[in-house]
């Protein structure tokens, strides 16, 4: 786009972005956004109702599990096979609040008992299990 004089030979182009067109634009769009903002509420206008609850009294159980390096199964300090295990967690299961299970797997035990332990657990029904862990220094 060039700019000058029908009289001069020389053409001088002009190399600045003309900014009028765009911000009469954006003023435009400026004053459609502020009309149109306060009209759209997505919001249902409810009565609701006024009600009052008291924060949960008895607090759920908790198992401790302990798998030592042997793979052997401590439940609550009480050493229990597999089995015993499994039925221990089946009647844990039923209680209400239903208890929390808590792993403390040793470093050095197998992946594979906990991860029976947790299988047991899961096909006990309890809900809730956690992994304790001592914190890192």
């Amino acid at each position: 786009m060039s700019f000058g004089s029908f009289d001069s030979q020389e053409e001088h182009f002009m190399s600045e972005i003309n900014m009028t067109p765009f911000v009469d634009v954006m003023l435009v769009l400026l004053i459609i956004f502020m009309i149109t903002a306060p009209v759209l509420k997505h919001a249902v206008e409810v009565n609701l109702p006024q009600a009052s609850s008291k924060p949960q009294v008895n607090k759920p159980e908790i198992l401790s599990l302990n798998i030592d390096q042997s793979g052997g199964y401590i439940l609550d300090k009480k050493k229990l096979t597999e089995k015993e295990l499994n039925e221990q967690l089946q009647q844990a299961s039923k209680a209400s609040p239903q208890p929390v299970l808590h792993i403390y797997g040793d470093k050095k035990v197998e992946y594979d008992y906990v991860a029976k332990a947790m299988s047991l657990a899961n096909g006990a029904g309890i809900e809730k299990v956690g992994f304790v862990t001592s914190p890192g220094k």
